[in-house]
């Protein structure tokens, strides 16, 4: 097992116009499970490439422990990658698959038997041992792709996209297993997703990417709670954060923040954790708040009136533990949301769309007129400006 150190790593193409990986520094810990996730086109998938040698770097270093690793061959790395192909030989067995770098690099047969029938065993294989490619699911497939990266015992593990060719339910029973092999093996591993739930539930902690650049690293709670800037902040969280201009009003403990025709008071809890509020008085800002953090006042014992706000249902969507609620609020948005079909969903005129997330209490419909409690000391707080988050 081993560290990885990036230092400054860039990629750059057509002679240096276009930078796919614009200066990315990380430290990777010896044992821990990163995440690089971001948008299709981000640089995250170049990024592993490169730390795998796969690709040519540009500029800057690459370290997998005390080794400088830039001009070191792919094969002498002591890494191990499993691809969202699985890139499995078809016409070779379940075990002469896994078996296949062991057999390259010449190992005893006793002792590729061993790390086989492990891993086999590690994975749930062994009763496919026997079978090819072919016969096997999706999820087998691809514990036949980690087993043969596994029996390697190499330093680090990297990932690209592995569950991307899986059903819904199959990713989710597949992620879980992954995190806990990792956790087991205690190997380094890099993993690179454009999925933000599989960043958020498998990373200790996550690696956010935008146009090549590096936008936040931390835990996944952080991230959600504490999010560096605007793009984070949309980027993580399903649905995403609802985002609109407002203006700051009062001063010292007593906030507010106005929205359209809204004023909406600033708890001194969250004025305290947003020190740097202060200089914002009077001026525009970007408020956002999570759609969890909206609630249907009518199933609340009591709901503070002066943080509630009365708006259209344009949509309801029913997911069985929660209902996903659209409405239209008067405020202006500040954020165009990334291109969905739920985008073409439209609030009344001089509206702006505000997306809900109730409990299954909730008996709102569509075309009702509702009244949401905004959850004020949940708010977030960003730049006008810079898009940076306001902290102190």
């Amino acid at each position: 097992m081993a560290s990885v150190t990036l230092q400054n790593l860039t990629k750059t193409y057509a002679g240096g116009q276009l930078k796919a990986v614009n200066g990315v520094s990380l430290d990777i810990e010896d044992g821990e499970f990163l995440v690089l996730v971001g948008p299709s086109g981000c640089g995250k998938s170049t990024a592993l490439r490169m730390i795998a040698g796969l690709e040519e770097i540009s500029d800057g270093a690459v370290w997998i422990g005390d080794d400088f690793v830039n001009d070191v061959h792919p094969k002498d790395r002591d890494i191990a990658m499993v691809f969202q192909s699985y890139a499995l030989y078809p016409h070779m067995s379940v075990y002469d698959n896994i078996a296949f770098p062991l057999q390259i690099a010449k190992l005893p047969k006793a002792e590729i038997d061993r790390r086989v029938q492990e891993a086999a065993r590690v994975l749930e294989l062994e009763a496919y041992l026997k079978r090819r490619p072919g016969h096997l699911s999706g999820g087998q497939r691809q514990r036949v792709a980690m087993g043969r990266a596994i029996v390697r015992q190499p330093a680090v593990f990297l990932m690209d996209e592995p569950l991307s060719n899986l059903d819904a339910k199959l990713r989710v029973q597949m992620r879980a297993e992954i995190a806990s092999l990792q956790h087991r093996l205690g190997v380094t591993t890099i993993y690179v997703t454009h999925d933000q739930v599989e960043a958020m539930t498998m990373g200790h902690r996550v690696a956010i990417l935008k146009d090549g650049v590096l936008q936040q690293v931390d835990t996944p709670a952080n991230i959600y709670n504490r999010p560096r800037n605007t793009f984070v902040a949309a980027f993580i969280g399903s649905p995403t954060m609802n985002m609109y201009w407002a203006t700051l009003e009062g001063q010292g403990d007593s906030l507010g923040v106005r929205l359209g025709s809204h004023l909406l008071k600033v708890p001194a809890s969250t004025a305290a954790q947003h020190r740097g509020l202060s200089r914002y008085a009077g001026k525009r800002l970007i408020v956002g708040i999570r759609p969890e953090d909206i609630a249907d006042a009518s199933t609340l014992p009591q709901a503070d009136a002066a943080n509630t706000v009365t708006s259209k249902v344009d949509l309801v969507e029913a997911l069985g533990s929660d209902v996903i609620v659209h409405l239209g609020i008067d405020a202006e948005a500040a954020e165009v949301r990334s291109s969905d079909s739920l985008d073409e969903i439209k609030a009344d005129a001089n509206k702006s769309r505000c997306v809900a997330r109730f409990t299954n209490k909730s008996q709102v419909r569509l075309g009702d007129t509702a009244t949401v409690l905004l959850d004020t000391e949940r708010m977030h707080f960003f730049d006008g400006d810079t898009g940076e988050a306001i902290r102190d």
